[in-house]
C-alpha cells in the first residue's frame, strides 16, 4: 500500500514557477510509476506528466511540453513537476498518482493510489 502527500501548491503571478513535491509513504517506490494529473471545477480530470519508476522515459501533455518537468528522487520518495511560465489555464487541483508497475501510463484509471491534492492558481 502506498500514501502520496502533495505540496508547494500556491497562488502566483502569470510567468511565474512553482515547484509541486509528491512524497509516498509504502514500499517499492522505484518500482512504481509515478503521474501528475490536474482537474480544475466543472472540467475533466487531465493528464500532466509522468514518470516511470527508473526516471526514464517521461511523457508530458502537449499543453505543458517545454514548461514542466518531472523528475524523481527514489532515494527520498519523491516527484516533483517543476512549472515555468505558469499560465492562468493552468490553474487546479493538481494531483499525484502512483501505480504498482514502474511503466509509464497517461490514463488516470490506470493508477491504485492517489493523493489528496494541491491547488496552483495563476493570476493574470
Amino acid at each position: 500500500q502506498v500514501q502520496l502527500v502533495e505540496s508547494g501548491g500556491g497562488l502566483v503571478q502569470a510567468g511565474g514557477s512553482l515547484r509541486l513535491s509528491c512524497t509516498a509513504s509504502g514500499r517499492t517506490f522505484n518500482r512504481r510509476t509515478v503521474g501528475w494529473f490536474c482537474q480544475a471545477p466543472g472540467k475533466d480530470r487531465e493528464f500532466v506528466a509522468t514518470i516511470s519508476g527508473s526516471g526514464s522515459p517521461t511523457y508530458y501533455a502537449d499543453s505543458v511540453k517545454g514548461r514542466f518537468t518531472i523528475s524523481r528522487d527514489n532515494a527520498q520518495n519523491t516527484v516533483y513537476l517543476q512549472m515555468g511560465n505558469l499560465r492562468p489555464e493552468d490553474t487546479a487541483v493538481y494531483y499525484c498518482a502512483a501505480r504498482d508497475t514502474p511503466l509509464t501510463s497517461r490514463t488516470s484509471r490506470e493508477y491504485k493510489y492517489w493523493g489528496q491534492g494541491t491547488q496552483v492558481t495563476v493570476s493574470s
